[in-house]
């Protein structure tokens, strides 16, 4: 096999998206390592996400120009990236890419110094960066990629070598990783995805999947657990830096980063609410995630072993539910859901539904998807399980809470679907956005909006009712319009929303509808101002 002087930027995408490839075959064995900063257990997950938003964003590149491959690479990872160690390695990538941009080819030494550079941007990104990460096995790449060598393959050789070196020293860097027995999840990941760019030079088949016989997070408790909080930002009106420290003491493992426009972070906190109305104030909030540690530790520890139980612990039905913001998120967890993230403008594909489906451990699944633009992408997904799923047609969140409060999976699907069906229509649904184009409507009810870019909008059951005003007066509109003596209200703020908003809004419905009981939650869906039910 002839040795590759030069990478044309077809190259360069088929190697990362091979890498992308390689990476997921070690995935879960990379999740099963993790323990630092805390036991968020999804390292593995979160990096091969990072990657395969890479791939997407390459799939669409012009393949002859290194400045667009370069773009995709760095553009694709910052708009995937997950987790901690996703945000990192969107850094690394970045810093890659900025070094090739501008080449014809890539030689030995400019891979070489591309490596250099990955290396200085990961460092740069954290406040404060600990060895003994993902770091120092960048590090580790960088050093042995400065090597001399005249063929990019033994660049990456020599890389590998020397990032296996500092991943083999990290447990003694780390306190948490010889306590556990382990080395570092990222610094692993992080290899096995530069093992994957050179696996597509030499022609090598991915390997098998390894088994995974336990789990890192065993040897640690969960007290010290906080939130791991995310946000996608764009239309920054402050500088990274002042965000980065705007939100500084709300936590740790703190990263603020940044490309093409858009502003990602990623934080440890027991504020998760204070902390993205904060940010929020501060630019547009596309994605946001809060996921509770202690809760996802719980779930890790209870994969070991469960091959071994599956076939113990099959259960007539499973629920599957298409849904985004993490009090939505928290709530149809806690009626037995396994959740596939998405919603509007970020349709889950039919694949994502389909993996979802598989990932549940009973005889039949119901899906939920919460929305009328992914609903075809849910029936398709139906169609391929094979009479394995079945589709309960929700066209919003409050209509997918409602069929969830009828799930029972000691039911089968079959058994349940009229119950559930009934409950998704016993729920009135008002979501509360921001108008995304001028426009003009007459509504069913007769009434003429007026509508500008940018203005407050309210759906009722996802039908445009309501213009104007602020989005608290949205929502007293809706209610007055749908109002029918019903007996709950559930109010969920979005990201922007503080306690106090919510509070507020608490107030005035309960004033003009004495006889409702209202209830409050943060982590209501992105992009919405509110999202209330009415049942």
């Amino acid at each position: 096999m002839s040795e590759h002087r030069t990478l044309k930027p077809a190259d360069v995408a088929r190697m990362f998206r091979y890498a992308t490839d390689w990476l997921g075959v070690y995935r879960e064995q990379v999740n099963a390592l993790n323990v630092y900063p805390v036991p968020d257990g999804d390292t593995g997950t979160n990096m091969h996400l990072t990657m395969q938003s890479v791939r997407r964003e390459l799939d669409t590149a012009d393949e002859h120009s290194m400045a667009a491959v370069a773009k995709a690479i760095s553009y694709g990872a910052l708009l995937g990236a997950r987790g901690n160690s996703g945000v990192i390695l969107s850094q690394l990538l970045k810093g890659f890419a900025e070094t090739i941009r501008d080449a014809q080819e890539i030689d030995a030494a400019l891979l070489g110094r591309a490596f250099e550079a990955a290396r200085k941007s990961g460092y740069g990104a954290v406040m404060k960066p600990v060895e003994g990460t993902i770091l120092t096995v960048a590090r580790g790449v960088a050093e042995g990629a400065a090597q001399p060598a005249d063929a990019v393959e033994l660049v990456l050789e020599n890389a590998l070598i020397r990032g296996q070196d500092l991943l083999d020293q990290t447990p003694d860097m780390l306190p948490a990783l010889k306590q556990a027995g382990v080395i570092d999840s990222g610094g692993q990941g992080y290899l096995y995805i530069v093992q994957g760019l050179l696996a597509q030079l030499r022609g090598e088949a991915l390997p098998p999947a390894p088994e995974i016989t336990s789990y890192a997070q065993e040897q640690f408790e969960t007290e010290e657990f906080g939130f791991c909080t995310e946000f996608l930002m764009s239309d920054a009106t402050r500088p990274i830096e002042e965000i980065r420290e705007l939100v500084s003491p709300f936590g740790d493992s703190l990263l603020v980063v940044g490309a093409e426009g858009y502003v990602k972070g990623h934080i440890h906190t027991n504020e998760p609410d204070q902390l993205l109305a904060t940010v929020g104030r501060y630019g547009r909030m596309l994605k946001t995630k809060v996921e509770d540690m202690a809760e996802q530790h719980t779930e890790i520890l209870g994969m070991t072993g469960a091959a071994a139980r599956a076939e113990e612990e099959v259960a007539p039905s499973g629920l599957v539910a298409v849904a985004n913001g993490y009090g939505l998120v928290k709530l149809f967890r806690s009626l037995g859901a396994r959740i596939v993230s998405g919603g509007q403008t970020a349709n889950p594909s039919v694949q994502d539904i389909v993996d979802a489906v598989r990932s549940v451990s009973a005889e039949q699944v119901v899906i939920l998807p919460n929305n009328k633009n992914v609903l075809m992408a849910a029936e398709k997904a139906m169609e391929l399980m094979e009479g394995r799923a079945v589709v309960i047609p929700t066209r919003t969140l409050g209509q997918g809470i409602g069929a969830a409060l009828a799930f029972n999976p000691e039911a089968s699907a079959d058994d349940l679907k009229e119950g559930m069906e009934a409950g998704a229509q016993a729920v009135t649904t008002f979501e509360v956005t921001r108008a995304s184009r001028t426009t003009n409507i007459t509504t069913r009810g007769g009434r003429t909006l007026d509508i500008a870019e940018g203005d407050v909008i309210g759906l009722m059951d996802d039908e445009l009712v309501q213009a104007g005003g602020t989005p608290e007066d949205s929502v007293l509109d809706m209610l007055g319009q749908g109002f029918q003596g019903q007996e709950i209200a559930t109010v969920f703020g979005g990201p922007q929303k503080t306690e106090e908003d919510l509070e507020a809004l608490a107030g005035r419905i309960r004033k003009e509808f004495p006889s409702l009981e209202v209830e409050t939650h943060a982590g209501g869906p992105d992009l919405y101002d509110y999202l209330v039910t009415l049942e």
